[in-house]
């Protein structure tokens, strides 16, 4: 889990204005930052199957934001994507 201030300044740079936590772009960056600290843990613990199923819905989360966002507006996509470094 992210602590609270990882999560505020997460949401500080990744809003699209002043005090939004909602929208899809902050909501992909804390999934991403989420993601990142679980895919660590399951390095050291390969057999925490709890956490992996957790890893598994937050991915299957973000993936389903990211294409609800492509779908609405392909420059604000692309524009995230490369700043969370997701694709190649």
């Amino acid at each position: 889990m992210l602590t609270k201030v990882e999560r505020q300044e997460i949401m500080e740079s990744y809003a699209r204005k002043e005090g939004d936590t909602g929208s899809v772009e902050v909501q992909v960056a804390v999934l991403t930052a989420e993601i990142n600290r679980l895919t660590e843990h399951m390095k050291i613990h390969k057999k925490d199957h709890h956490s992996n199923r957790g890893l598994l819905k937050k991915v299957g989360r973000r993936r389903n934001l990211l294409t609800y966002l492509r779908n609405e507006d392909v420059n604000r996509y692309s524009e995230l994507i490369s700043r969370l470094g997701l694709r190649k």
